[in-house]
């Protein structure tokens, strides 16, 4: 069952192509991710999920409505937009009342999705602090926690981690897979490929608004990331190893090979000692840059 459909979407604003005719399905209970760098229309496709913008052209559906600008749709779907929707002037309890009171909840109800809230995002010993005195990993961790008050089941992440410390992204890292393992459906916009890597079932790379590739990352990274990278230094350069191909600099031995323990394998056989290994394996950095021939974050 798939809980969003996005097919042929397109959004241009001026002379501006910002999403230009992409689909995806993310199944129930599904991680799926939108990688690529700024600009590359992430935000735009949430803003048309979400209602706040009109697709030229396309249709979503999320559980069976075709209409993100009707109320019942809203309400199953959870959003964190990239800039931070967080009022500095509030302590954290009231920007989370406040929030809540939106999504039409009150009473006893209300003060138990903050409790809940508060302690989801470990703020609950600075639920009284003023939001202007949170770190920013701090307050990207309420701004995710102030679009999940309502319970939804459907979750829009967009780029959630930007301008956070290390602790706060594994913190919110684990948020996300807490409420995965909870069957919340997600999507996942970033521009860092270690978080995609980590977090996603399945990703969709996209750059100049259109989606280049589309699949789990183990499945990118066979069709488009090519095979590993070995190098390898000796004291002295072996003469056993003239006719195993691959290319010599001084005493380094570079070989690009499907098989990078046969290749180490060699190596040893040589019996040098081996002053230093490294094998580079592809990544979804190296998918990106084999498909539009630019890093990612260009």
């Amino acid at each position: 069952m798939s809980r969003v459909r996005v097919t042929s979407l397109r959004k241009a604003f001026g002379a501006l192509t910002a999403v230009d005719d992409i689909s995806f399905e993310i199944s129930a209970g599904e991680t799926f991710g939108l990688l690529g760098p700024n600009g590359a229309g992430k935000s735009t496709t949430i803003g048309m999920l979400v209602g706040s913008l009109r697709p030229d052209a396309g249709q979503i559906t999320v559980d069976g409505e075709d209409d993100p600008t009707r109320p019942s749709l809203r309400a199953r779907i959870g959003v964190a937009p990239q800039a931070l929707a967080l009022y500095q002037e509030l302590t954290a309890e009231e920007n989370l009342a406040f929030f809540g009171s939106l999504y039409g909840l009150g009473g006893a109800r209300l003060r138990e999705r903050v409790e809940w809230a508060l302690a989801f995002s470990g703020l609950a010993d600075r639920r009284r602090g003023f939001v202007k005195t949170f770190s920013g990993g701090m307050q990207r961790r309420l701004n995710l926690v102030c679009g999940l008050l309502h319970d939804p089941p459907v979750i829009l992440l967009d780029e959630p981690t930007v301008g956070v410390d290390p602790q706060s992204r594994n913190a919110i890292f684990e948020s996300i897979e807490r409420l995965k393992r909870e069957g919340r459906t997600i999507l996942y916009t970033t521009h860092y490929m270690e978080e995609a890597e980590r977090l996603c079932d399945r990703v969709a790379i996209i750059d100049h608004g259109r989606i280049l590739a589309l699949d789990t990352v183990a499945a990118l990274l066979d069709a488009h990331g090519g095979p590993p990278r070995v190098e390898i230094e000796f004291p002295e350069r072996p003469a056993s190893l003239d006719e195993r191909g691959g290319t010599w600099h001084g005493s380094q031995w570079t070989v690009v090979s499907d098989r990078p323990e046969e290749t180490l394998r060699q190596a040893i056989e040589t019996g040098q000692s081996l002053r230093h290994v490294t094998i580079d394996r592809p990544t979804l950095e190296s998918v990106f840059l084999h498909l539009t021939g630019r890093t990612l974050r260009d």
